[in-house]
């Protein structure tokens, strides 16, 4: 990762840099140290949230959140100071460390609520196996800045899914291609009879302006050998409605999208789980059948959800 600040200003008992996330800090002088006030993007990640922020409740209490890739902890943070009981993680022990002593600085101050996030390694895929300290499912889960980075994008989606309560808010962001004015304004399915069966004849039409597309990068993206898809917003929105969330709002210019995981199921739901079932291990006893990962029809709907107001 290029796109980050070396932090040399910082005190002895700081992490190590670099820092990706820009966070406000007390200094313990009466003023505020910032962690990557040199980052290339700016005052990064502060602008998406003051983006996202007016569409997400203001009362997060006594609702669980999940920080999928949460880095420095600049969202489990703010998701915390909004009420929310917060697990965060992350598969890089240097982020969770600068996010530990984050957390315990703001706590010091006494600038972070009395249940502050709670920071542990783990990946995405590690969501197929809940672990018995944290809820079965969560109210709120925050995914931004890692589908492009991993290999196995869709399951990350259904495992996220199967991990959102019914009716559970996600908020969505990854590194997304460029669109032409003629791909944003073109109709889905141009050139097919049906789009949502498209024949073996017709497959030159999905290369066509407004089919979903998903650039596979073999090689290093941003000197990253790590960034291995770039989707096109239509591709975010198949792969989202394929995995079981619906879109309640879009904020384009942060390639960010405010979904609700939905509440009923259809015959794709089926497909889908049988094979993320498969894929995560979970079809290793004799006689199992595949079924449905969670019975969204159990438990009770999320009482959170965002603000309804698209802006595509």
């Amino acid at each position: 990762m290029t796109l980050q600040s070396a932090a040399a200003h910082l005190p002895p008992d700081a992490p190590p840099g670099p820092w990706f996330h820009n966070l406000s800090l007390p200094d313990g002088a009466g003023g505020v140290l910032h962690t990557a006030p040199d980052h290339p993007l700016g005052d990064f990640p502060r602008f998406k949230w003051e983006a996202i922020e007016p569409h997400l409740p203001a009362d997060l209490s006594g609702a669980h959140a999940l920080d999928v890739g949460c880095n420095a902890g600049f969202y489990a943070i703010e998701l915390a100071r909004r009420g929310a009981a917060v697990t965060a993680i992350d598969h890089d022990p240097r982020y969770l460390e600068q996010a530990r002593w984050a957390a315990g600085r703001l706590a010091e101050a006494g600038a972070l609520p009395a249940n502050p996030p709670r920071f542990r390694q783990g990946s995405v895929y590690d969501l197929a196996r809940p672990t018995p300290d944290e809820p079965e499912r969560f109210d709120v889960v925050w995914f931004m800045g890692v589908l492009y980075h991993l290999r196995y994008p869709l399951l990350a989606l259904d495992l996220l899914a199967d991990r959102t309560a019914p009716g559970g808010l996600m908020v969505f962001q990854t590194l997304t291609l460029p669109e032409d004015d003629s791909n944003a304004k073109a109709p889905r399915g141009l050139g097919v009879k049906d789009p949502s069966n498209v024949r073996i004849g017709e497959r030159a039409a999905l290369r066509a302006p407004g089919w979903p597309t998903l650039a596979f990068i073999e090689r290093d993206f941003e000197d990253d050998p790590t960034n291995w898809f770039l989707a096109d917003a239509p591709a975010c929105r198949a792969m989202l409605r394929s995995a079981g969330f619906e879109i309640a709002a879009e904020i384009p210019e942060q390639e960010v999208f405010l979904c609700r995981r939905r509440s009923d199921g259809d015959d794709n739901d089926r497909l889908r789980d049988e094979e993320c079932r498969a894929a995560t291990g979970r079809l290793d006893r004799p006689g199992e059948t595949a079924g449905s990962l969670s019975d969204l029809s159990s438990g009770s709907p999320s009482a959170w959800s965002v603000t309804e107001e698209s802006n595509e």
